[in-house]
């Protein structure tokens, strides 16, 4: 049980390989059918990664993805 001030704390996020590879080329203004091109994937395959990516990071869309991911240290800043 936790005491009256104690928060509790959550596990890190931690993306695959691929899905930070996905969200780089996201981050570079890139669309799922050009990610899945540049990979040589299908853009099924790239949006199921982004939905666990969303999963992950708890966020409905690209940008709030961006956003915290950028947040957590998993991507570098934006400039």
């Amino acid at each position: 049980m936790l005491e009256t001030g104690e928060a509790k704390t959550s596990p890190p996020v931690q993306l695959t390989k691929r899905e930070l590879e996905i969200l780089s080329f996201v981050v570079e203004g890139h669309s799922s059918k050009q990610v899945a091109d540049l990979l040589f994937i299908s853009k099924r395959t790239v949006d199921f990664h982004l939905d666990n990516i969303y999963g992950k990071l708890q966020v409905r869309n690209k940008m709030q993805a961006l956003q915290r991911a950028t947040r957590l240290g998993l991507l570098p800043q934006l400039q």
